[in-house]
């Protein structure tokens, strides 16, 4: 962390603006350019990004997603939060990512 970045967030707290605005609103569009899209947006956390891609893939009653237990709870509860059923598959001790054979 160096002046900038602090700068940065003592221009975003003296703003009107804390969750939207034009900052907002730039770093989305840059985002968007970086990886080649014509969207992209942001989100407060990662619990509501999973859980609006659930809401996207339009995950409910009957669908079953398959995740691992190895990591923070909204991996499942984003699911749930759908009405999915969240499916725990081991990971590979070798990646850590989820195997597939399992």
């Amino acid at each position: 962390i160096d002046e900038e970045d602090i700068e940065a967030v003592v221009q975003a707290l003296r703003s009107p603006f804390i969750t939207q605005g034009p900052a907002i609103t730039d770093f989305e569009s840059s985002i968007a350019d970086y990886a080649g899209v014509k969207y992209a947006v942001a989100f407060s956390n990662g619990t509501a990004a999973l859980h609006a891609a659930c809401f996207a893939a339009e995950i409910g009653s009957g669908d079953e997603v398959i995740t691992t237990p190895i990591t923070f709870l909204a991996s499942s509860n984003c699911v749930l939060y759908q009405g999915g059923t969240p499916v725990f598959a081991d990971i590979d001790k070798r990646t850590y990512n989820i195997n597939p054979d399992e």
